[in-house]
């Protein structure tokens, strides 16, 4: 099993202090999820966007799709940010995984490293990635 879990990408937690990545909504950077199969290999290390082993098939282009960031907010002590659900429409992919990258930056850096636990699939079908509730213990970004 190449997925071991979901990662914040230990380059992007860096990254922040340089400012590469804005999640401005509307005035921020493109942000995007391609999708992979059980053969990549993604963990913390993880530094940037690869087309290798992504998936391929019917209703998904190479690179993955735009996300639509929610607003950065705060809440106690925590920051949180998350996007709104993404899908892929008449989709027929076998996924393992995801990985959030910032389109906008050289190089594509990554930001976030999902694992689904197991594969998922559609046949013709809406292949939908759905993003938990943005607040301070579920959003998919939150720095504590």
């Amino acid at each position: 099993m190449a997925f071991t879990g979901n990662f914040m990408c230990t380059s992007f937690k860096s990254e922040l202090m340089t400012a590469t990545h804005d999640f401005t909504n509307g005035t921020g950077n493109t942000f995007k999820l391609a999708l992979y199969d059980n053969n990549a290999s993604f963990t913390a290390a993880t530094t940037a966007y690869t087309a290798t082993d992504e998936v391929s098939g019917t209703g998904y282009s190479a690179g993955g799709g735009t996300l639509t960031n929610v607003t950065p907010t705060t809440s106690g002590t925590t920051a949180f940010t998350d996007f709104a659900d993404l899908t892929f429409s008449s989709a027929t992919i076998t996924a393992r995984g995801a990985l959030i990258y910032n389109d906008t930056a050289a190089g594509d850096p990554s930001v976030v490293v999902l694992d689904f636990g197991s594969d998922k699939s559609s046949s013709a079908g809406d292949f939908t990635i759905v993003f938990p509730t943005a607040d301070a213990s579920d959003a998919i970004i939150r720095i504590a």
